[in-house]
């Protein structure tokens, strides 16, 4: 299994902390993000990883280059259009990965092994599975879902809050068919102009929209997604807590 990290953002919502160091280097618990991504997917069985990365991506490679093993591939794909397109030019970037079944994960979602296993071992049918979570409210920031059953039918930061009922976590698996359907995809928009400014969460939804994607819960799996200073203050409680555990 292959998982694909997008890591190619500087992460401006957090300055001054990253005026000089790429979001997916921010420290938690001692530990760049980046790192503990590789080191929880590894638990997970994946020893395949490719990262996009962009700004300063010299600091991303040099790190990846430092958790390189015998047995783990990593390698770094670099995006020179990080700064003026939005992360569909990513996936763009990264399609010569997306030949086979593989993983998407955002490159600023924290979590444990245990919720990429849940993912790989998704029941369903479709060829494209969104991690979801649920919580009793949704603010402007999440990507917010709507399900029926474990069918996705919408997916975007807009939806009306009568209709939502989830929000993605930034994890995502594509299997059987699920790689080229959405490389397609986002060919179609990338030619339509248009989709140089697009989330790939867009693509999603499109494809949702025609019955090809399903959902798996993880809910009760503590994760992360940083944003903003309380986001990181929050994800370094998680990772501290997670090396207690695991001492």
């Amino acid at each position: 299994m292959r998982a694909v990290l997008l890591s190619a953002g500087q992460g401006s919502r957090l300055l001054p902390l990253t005026a000089d160091r790429p979001k997916c280097l921010l420290a938690l618990a001692g530990r760049p993000l980046i790192e503990w991504q590789v080191r929880e997917l590894a638990r997970a069985g994946i020893d395949d990883i490719a990262a996009v990365v962009g700004f300063r991506a010299e600091l991303v490679e040099e790190c990846l280059a430092g958790l390189a093993r015998p047995g783990l591939a990593l390698r770094a794909h670099y995006n020179p259009f990080y700064a003026v397109a939005d992360n569909l030019g990513s996936c763009w970037i990264a399609r010569g990965e997306m030949d086979r079944d593989f993983l998407l994960v955002n490159g600023d979602t924290v979590f444990r092994a245990a919720i990429a296993l849940k993912v790989l071992a998704a029941p369903s049918g479709k060829p494209i599975v969104v991690a979801i979570d649920r919580k009793s409210a949704y603010d402007a920031d999440d990507m917010k879902v709507r399900v029926e059953g474990t069918r996705l039918h919408e997916i975007g930061k807009t939806l009306p809050g009568d209709r939502v009922n989830g929000e993605s976590i930034g994890m995502l698996l594509f299997r059987g068919d699920g790689p080229r359907l959405f490389r397609d995809e986002a060919e179609r928009a990338l030619r339509g102009g248009e989709g140089i400014k697009w989330w790939y969460l867009k693509v999603i939804d499109a494809l949702a929209r025609r019955g090809l994607v399903d959902t798996v819960s993880i809910e009760g799996l503590p994760w992360g997604e940083v944003d903003y200073r309380h986001d990181l203050e929050r994800a370094d409680e998680l990772a501290r807590r997670w090396l207690a555990e695991d001492s």
